[in-house]
């Protein structure tokens, strides 16, 4: 085999076809709402990590538990990278009508593609922060929020921060 692509051959790859069953798929017996993400820095050294809260409140009539999904998509790369790419995830129980804010840390390396090597590259990014994937269709409403950032400085080996 010297075709090592993953083009083709995984659902993060397929362009806009998605997939049966995407990660965080389910049902849930009450309805989530979510609301004030911020990033921080909203621009960042390209060895800097970002910090990403976002607020998750149980709208419905019961307690239950969400798994909050972050995500990341490159605006440009100078590689084939995946539409996007889950960065973070947590299972939290919010009782009915409460609500809580999460924080989470994105580390630079969350962020590499391989050039011969891991590399950090400047460019402008998009956080998602939600109960399922992008663009993901359910019959379950849910939402899924997004935020740029943007990364300054010249590309780096990974191990070279």
């Amino acid at each position: 085999m010297e075709n090592y692509t993953m083009e083709g051959r995984t659902y993060r790859y397929y362009g806009q076809e998605a997939p049966l069953y995407p990660f965080g798929y389910g049902l849930s017996y009450t309805t989530f709402r979510y609301r004030d993400l911020v990033l921080s820095p909203p621009v960042l050294p390209v060895c800097a990590n970002l910090t990403v809260s976002v607020v998750l409140e149980n709208t419905g009539l019961r307690d239950s538990e969400e798994v909050v999904q972050l995500y990341l998509r490159w605006e440009q790369s100078s590689v084939p990278v995946p539409r996007w790419q889950l960065v973070a995830f947590r299972r939290v129980a919010v009782l009915a009508g409460r609500e809580t804010k999460l924080s989470f840390q994105v580390q630079a390396e969350q962020r590499a593609v391989w050039v011969q090597d891991w590399r950090l590259e400047p460019g402008t990014f998009t956080l998602f922060a939600g109960g399922q994937q992008p663009g993901q269709k359910t019959r379950a409403p849910s939402e899924v929020l997004s935020a740029q950032f943007s990364v300054s400085g010249t590309a780096r080996p990974l191990n070279g921060c």
